[in-house]
């Protein structure tokens, strides 16, 4: 086994350490990849910090029996990674404060879920980055305004799929862009409760046992309280 597989399976094992040092390692190619987005009106920095999310998940997701090299499958889910962004982002703008505290928050998701083996509560997030949870909560919020339709979530239940499974995909870019609007009153036309299990579960990529932990219930009632509000969303569509 190579020194890239031998860290890949230290950071599997939760060696922060050698998880880090994959990213430091793959800097360049990160780099190599962003230059191809220049000119987008992004800046080349903050491109960086998305394709640095996607090397990380790479590293998360990458099979050890695979027969490739490590950079061989990164490079696509450090592309995709920016590709979405560029795709998804300004629907609605936010300051570029809460936009740069909002790629930071990502990054330190991403590498608490892989120290801790689960999904990282807004308080540690918020520890970790030394700022408030309300600054953390608010550049999710802004954040989930923005998401991905085609964004998928977890297996870890039945109701695998993605937001973009509940309203017809067209590929008119027009429509594309109407069916984000609609997406978004259909949102604001839930109550505070409904509208946080939906955002948790197709934005944040949450499960239901997560979710239902955090609101005090039990996972049965997020399921059928999902289910629900699903089937409200799609006699409105």
């Amino acid at each position: 086994m190579d020194g890239t597989m031998k860290q890949i399976e230290m950071a599997h094992n939760g060696d922060k350490e050698a998880r880090d040092k994959l990213v430091m390692d793959n800097v360049g190619l990160i780099w190599s990849i962003v230059r191809r987005f220049s000119g987008r009106g992004y800046e080349l920095e903050d491109l960086f910090q998305i394709g640095s999310i996607g090397l990380m998940k790479a590293i998360d997701k990458f099979d050890l029996s695979y027969d490739v090299k490590f950079s061989t499958y990164a490079v696509p889910m450090i592309t995709g990674e920016i590709k979405r962004f560029l795709r998804d982002d300004g629907m609605i703008k936010v300051s570029r404060s809460v936009k740069e505290l909002g790629m930071k928050v990502g990054m330190v998701r991403e590498n608490l879920s892989g120290a801790l083996g689960r999904e990282p509560t807004i308080e540690e997030i918020a520890a970790e980055l030394k700022v408030s949870s309300e600054e953390v909560a608010a550049s999710l919020e802004a954040g989930a305004e923005v998401e991905s339709l085609y964004k998928t979530f977890g297996k870890e239940d039945e109701n695998g799929a993605c937001l973009m499974d509940r309203i017809e995909e067209k590929t008119d870019r027009e429509e594309a862009l109407l069916n984000r609007i609609v997406l978004k009153e259909l949102l604001s036309s839930l109550g505070e409760k409904e509208r946080d299990i939906i955002v948790r579960r197709y934005f944040y990529n949450q499960t239901q046992s997560a979710i239902a932990a955090d609101l005090n219930i039990s996972q049965v009632q997020v399921s059928r309280l999902e289910k629900k509000i699903l089937k409200q969303m799609r006699e409105k569509l």
